[in-house]
Order: structure tokens, then C-alpha cells, then sequence
């Protein structure tokens, strides 16, 4: 019986491999240097938030869409919707506290430029993803039905 090879890969793949980590290990040194409980209670915090709260919220919400698509027999269109929801709700969690405007003041006196317009900015990607995400759907149909007939 022959024993797996491991997979290494090539000597640049290994050499791309050991610096990303010499490149993490840097960043987490120096990311706790400076108040590492905080650090560690905001990875804490943000796994338990994640798992806890928002992982049923948005699994829950996928299988209303995935369910509502299912009865109108129109399963294929989920991903049209799935895909511009997530990317909106991500950057969303990621923008948060500037477009709900609860650090403007720590924002503006941080970098000196103003906190406004983060809400209206994020409004205005949503949309356009969703409108891209619209128009690539009615175009994969056109040329489904072109191809059709």
C-alpha cells in the first residue's frame, strides 16, 4: 500500500506561504501590542454576535427567499437576489458604525474629512447592485429565450 504524497507545491507557492504568515504574525503583534484585552474581547464579541445572532438572521432570511422562489417555481432566480443582499449587508456590517454616524465625531477628528454621506453612499452601491444584478438577469433571459426559438 502506498502512502499520500504531500502536497507542498512549488518553492514560490511555499515562499507566497511562508510570508503571508511572517506578514500576519506582524500585524498581530503588532495589533495587540497596545490593548490586547480589547482586542481579544472584540474577536470574542464579534464570533459571538456572528453565530449567535446574525448567522440565523440571515440563514432564515435565505430560506424565506430560497422557499418564496421554490413556490413560484422560479428557483433559478435566487442567486440574483442572493448575491447584490450579501454583498450589500457586508458592507453594511463592515461601514456600520460611520453610516448609522455613532463615530462621526471620532472619524472627522481622526482623519479631519467628513463623516456625511456614508449612509447615502451605501444606499446608492445597494441599489446599483441590485439594478446590475436586474439587468444581467433580463439579459440571461433574452438570450434564453433567443436561443429557444
Amino acid at each position: 500500500m502506498r502512502l499520500p504524497r504531500a502536497v507542498i507545491g512549488s518553492p514560490f507557492h511555499l515562499l507566497l506561504l511562508v510570508s503571508s504568515f511572517a506578514l500576519a504574525g506582524y500585524a498581530g503583534v503588532r495589533l495587540l501590542e497596545d490593548d490586547w484585552f480589547g482586542v481579544a474581547l472584540w474577536f470574542v464579541g464579534s464570533a459571538v454576535l456572528h453565530d449567535l445572532v446574525l448567522l440565523p438572521l440571515y440563514g432564515t432570511a435565505d430560506q424565506v427567499l430560497l422557499r418564496g422562489c421554490e413556490a413560484a417555481g422560479r428557483r433559478t432566480w435566487v442567486s440574483y437576489v442572493r448575491v447584490p443582499a450579501a454583498l450589500s449587508l457586508l458592507l453594511l456590517l463592515v461601514w456600520f458604525p460611520l453610516i448609522s454616524g455613532r463615530v462621526a465625531d471620532r472619524y472627522t477628528s481622526a482623519t479631519g474629512l467628513s463623516a456625511d454621506g456614508f449612509a447615502a453612499r451605501w444606499l446608492l452601491i445597494t441599489a446599483l447592485l441590485f439594478g446590475g444584478s436586474a439587468a444581467v438577469f433580463v439579459l440571461r433571459r433574452r438570450r434564453a429565450s433567443k436561443e429557444r426559438t
